[in-house]
């Protein structure tokens, strides 16, 4: 085959894939528009005695200080969808820290540390693994955890990973780390607010968009 109508044949696929590609993203939704916390509101364990820069918007990003634990979280409930998010732990900590926070999904009233709700994890040793909190001991609950997969879809803290997390309407959670499944669980939450939590370390969110699956 002659050399220019391969690269005919490449432009008209490059063609044929790119609004297939383009309408998937456009599915995505910014739910933190990178400027101010419109749509979003803090709650401090310390309540007004906490220094609003412990948890401020700079440069396009949600920049946790590490100096306070708390959570900044969505004023909308989410019900089947897909939360999307990249984060990272700059190099600089504070002295004693796990490199520790959460994503909150289905967030219940009232809002206190912690609210009932299901935290994908976003400590760095076992990010994505769920933790269910304020349950009932006797609730219904139950998920997996692929700590193989996990330790190979991790970049480095100080470089940018993205977590997706899926909630589905019958109460299942899927949390992927750059592309990779591993967790998977379910209960009897089905929608609330999303959250971010403050627990003594520094940590940067950015690109916070959601997908409705309805």
């Amino acid at each position: 085959m002659k050399p220019t109508r391969i690269f005919l044949l490449l432009v008209a696929a490059t063609l044929v894939t790119l609004p297939a590609s383009r309408a998937a993203d456009k599915d995505f939704q910014p739910v933190f528009n990178g400027k101010d916390f419109t749509g979003w509101k803090t709650f401090y364990k310390d309540g007004d005695k906490v220094d609003p820069s412990a948890i401020a918007v700079k440069d396009g990003e949600v920049q946790v200080n590490g100096k306070a634990v708390g959570y900044f979280h969505s004023e909308k409930s989410f019900k089947n969808y897909i939360v999307r998010y990249s984060w990272r732990y700059p190099k600089e900590q504070p002295e004693k820290t796990s490199m520790n926070s959460g994503l909150l999904v289905h967030i219940q009233e009232p809002h206190k540390i912690w609210p009932k709700s299901i935290e994908p994890q976003a400590r760095y040793a076992d990010h994505g693994k769920l933790f269910f909190i304020g349950f009932d001991k006797d609730a219904k609950k139950e998920s997996t955890y692929d700590e193989v997969a996990q330790k190979k879809a991790l970049k480095p803290s100080d470089e940018w990973n993205t977590t997706e997390v899926t909630a589905k309407g019958d109460g299942t959670i899927e949390v992927r780390l750059n592309g990779v499944l591993v967790s998977t669980g379910k209960s009897e939450l089905t929608s609330g607010p999303i959250g971010f939590q403050a627990e003594g370390a520094r940590i940067h969110f950015k690109d916070i968009q959601v997908k409705s699956l309805d």
